[in-house]
Formats: structure tokens, C-alpha cells, sequence
């Protein structure tokens, strides 16, 4: 397994400062590289924390979160530095893409933390080969302004693609999209899991997307079970 979460909990204080609120109740779960897993529920479930306890932005309240089955949940924030630029890949809902630089410029981002010559050379190729896949050609040096909402995403993804990671972590990643730029989008995420052999896990509301992934769970009322 390349990811397992075990007796994940995750507590909040309310606004009385006293009250505690219990947004996941011991969640267990695991996945194997390369699979794909859809985490569906209504809004406010907690799908989002249990992405982001998973990605080693947030900490859990109690149980333990392992990577190659090494636990990964409490490493100093440094090594999750590393681990989160190395192993994981984030798409989110709104693509965050930084409007003063290019479509290439924005792709590369995540490569500066170990930048010499010969790595922003591999960079660039692999770039310039996710932005074809993407069908972006004539878009690589356009800014953010200059796309459109399913551009925007693509970039976002190739973006999370372009240090090669073993996890993909997607957090509605066609939320704010039409139908039919969903579906074009959903396929080629689909797509580049298969061909690159990246574990994915998506957070969804989208019933067609969470379909198309191996397996499926649904988190309602902080439980977490098999769809």
C-alpha cells in the first residue's frame, strides 16, 4: 500500500470556544500505487480535511497517516516540506495560478526548490510534453487572464504533474467547470493516472468522475465507508 490513514479523527472548537465539533470519526482506510479512489459525500462532510490530512497540510486530532509505510504523521514540518514537493501532487477546486507568469512559468513552480541546469533542462522537456498532452500548445505563453476556465485547470493539473509524484490529491477538481469542460478534463485526468501509474484520490461531487475511478467511498457525518 502507498497510502493508509488509520483511525483518523479530526476535531474542531466551536465558536463558544468550549463546544467540540467532530468533523472525522476514526477513519481507516488504504490504497494501492497506482489505483484510483473517488471520496464522495455532501458538502461539509469533511472531505476536504480528510484530503488535506492526507496531503500533510493539516494534522489529524488523533490516529496516524503512512506513506510506503513509513507514519509521516507528526515528521518536522521541513521533511513534510519535502515530502509534499516530492511525492505529492495537489489539483484544487480554483487553479491558484499566479497571474504574472506564463502558462510554462507557472508549470514549473514546483521544480525551483531543486533547480541546477540539468534539472530545469528535464523540467522543461517534461513540461513542454504534459502542455502537448494537454493540447496547451498555443497556450505557453499566454497568461492566466488570457485562458479559459478549463485551460486554467489544465495548467493546474500539469502543474501538480510536473514533479512526477507518486500521489495526485484532487479536491473538486471540476467544481467550478460546465459539464462538458468536466468531462474533458475528468478524461485526461483519468488518462495521464493509467499512463504515468500515479496514484489518485479525488474529492468529488460529481457521481460521472467518481465513476470512472477504481473505487469509490462516501464520507457522510464524519464515517467514512465503501460506496
Amino acid at each position: 500500500m502507498i497510502l493508509q490513514c488509520e483511525q483518523i479523527s479530526k476535531n474542531y472548537k466551536a465558536a463558544d470556544g468550549r463546544t467540540e465539533i467532530s468533523v472525522l470519526k476514526d477513519i481507516s482506510f488504504s490504497v494501492k500505487e497506482g489505483e484510483s479512489v473517488a471520496i464522495l459525500g455532501p458538502s461539509g462532510s469533511g472531505k476536504s480535511t480528510l484530503l488535506h490530512i492526507t496531503g500533510l497540510l493539516d494534522y489529524p486530532s488523533s490516529g496516524n497517516v503512512f506513506i510506503n509505510d513509513n507514519d509521516v504523521t507528526l515528521i518536522p514540518e521541513k521533511e513534510r516540506d519535502i515530502l509534499r514537493n516530492r511525492v505529492l501532487g495537489f489539483v484544487f477546486q480554483l487553479h491558484y495560478l499566479l497571474p504574472q507568469c506564463t502558462v510554462m512559468e507557472n508549470i514549473l513552480i514546483p521544480t525551483l526548490p531543486r533547480a541546477n541546469r540539468r534539472s530545469r533542462r528535464n523540467a522543461e522537456k517534461r513540461a513542454e510534453y504534459l502542455i502537448h498532452r494537454a493540447g496547451l500548445d498555443s497556450r505557453i505563453y499566454h497568461r492566466p487572464w488570457q485562458l479559459s476556465g478549463g485551460e486554467l485547470q489544465r495548467v493546474a493539473f500539469i502543474r501538480a504533474l510536473i514533479n512526477s509524484p507518486k500521489i495526485l490529491l484532487a479536491d473538486e477538481p471540476t467544481g467550478a467547470l460546465d459539464h462538458r469542460t468536466s468531462v474533458t478534463l475528468a478524461d485526461l485526468l483519468i488518462e495521464l493516472n493509467k499512463e504515468e501509474g500515479i496514484t489518485l484520490i479525488v474529492v468529488t461531487h460529481s457521481i460521472e468522475l467518481a465513476e470512472k475511478m477504481d473505487r469509490g467511498f462516501i464520507l457522510k457525518d464524519g464515517i467514512l465507508k465503501n460506496k
